[in-house]
């Protein structure tokens, strides 16, 4: 076969098939996952906790506000929404359309880089080489972002807080469920810009509610460390979009934060201090406008339901690689 411009045919031709598949149809192939999670005290009813992240929403992404509307069917106890709702500045309205169904639920939030900032375009093999250098996020930097576009996140705040949903931004908060229990709330600003400030909100759970959850938008170790040894029984992050590109028959590559790839969705633990608590990280519902690709990984949103402790056993922990 011949080449062009130095490049074999069939591979310009093979390349070309895997981005039409990965932007055309597995970027838009939304799942919902069901978890269990067995960390209630005994005798407490199931809760059914919806989390969504990393929306990151565009202009004109009409399946995905569709899909996201369509949850409500689910009918959750609660609403989990653990940041990166933007990826355009002037998309703020068809977020709010998207979950407007969804904010007639009980919810909690906590934001993300990309509420705040637009995206720039950047080399996704930038990723791999932050993680052989160990770099992650702004390394210590001043959190101050410089020659970036700011994006309109008061306005989605605003609209959070007139639903009732919790904002979580190194705070607590209370919530009452519509069957009864309260919920305690923990939640850090975005470690990945070194927003987290986790001296207001440590001394552990609430004692004063029936059940506390934890949430964070990057699941950094410095924050998993410190919700764990502080005895909060159930994480919830984003962030790493389960790796977005990924190998099959292998997995992620990356989890753009220090979090090791073993763990980078899904249900698994974290231990510190000789305490463990859950950890589920969502592998989120979209991706930067720059590079709107999955692949080996949908799409999703999970519904948690929390069951009581005795009902199934805990996963063990995933080796480190």
């Amino acid at each position: 076969m011949r080449a062009r411009y130095g490049i074999p045919l069939g591979v310009t031709a093979t390349a070309a098939a895997c981005v039409a598949y990965a932007a055309g149809f597995e970027a838009r192939s939304f799942r919902l996952r069901r978890v269990e999670v067995p960390v209630l005290p005994d005798g407490m009813r199931p809760i059914r906790v919806l989390q969504l992240s990393d929306i990151h929403m565009v202009s004109g992404q009409k399946k995905k506000r569709r899909w996201l509307q369509s949850l409500a069917g689910l009918c959750p106890d609660l609403v989990v929404n653990t940041g990166d709702n933007l990826s355009d500045p002037t998309a703020v309205p068809e977020v709010l359309d998207a979950l407007g169904p969804l904010l007639r639920f009980p919810g909690t939030y906590v934001f993300g880089s990309n509420d705040y900032y637009g995206p720039k375009f950047r080399n996704p093999g930038r990723y791999l080489l932050e993680k052989a250098r160990g770099q992650h996020g702004l390394n210590g930097k001043d959190h101050t972002a410089h020659g970036v576009i700011r994006n309109p996140w008061g306005d989605l705040r605003d609209a959070f807080d007139a639903a009732g949903w919790v904002g979580l931004s190194n705070t607590r908060g209370r919530i009452k469920l519509d069957h009864g229990p309260v919920l305690g709330l923990t939640g850090l600003d975005d470690p990945h810009i070194k927003r987290d400030r986790y001296a207001p909100v440590a001394g552990g759970p609430d004692p004063d509610t029936d059940f506390n959850l934890a949430l964070v938008h990057a699941p950094y170790l410095r924050v998993l460390d410190a919700f764990t040894a502080d005895r909060y029984p159930l994480i919830l992050a984003g962030h790493t979009h389960g790796g977005q590109i990924c190998v099959p028959f292998y997995g992620a590559l990356v989890t753009n934060c220090d979090l090791d790839t073993d763990r980078v969705k899904g249900l698994s633990t974290h231990t510190a201090t000789g305490s463990t608590s859950y950890l589920h990280v969502s592998a989120g519902c979209g991706a930067n406008r720059y590079t709107p690709v999955r692949i080996a990984c949908p799409p999703e949103a999970t519904l948690l339901t929390l069951t009581p402790q005795n009902r199934i056993s805990p996963p063990a922990p995933r080796p480190l690689k």
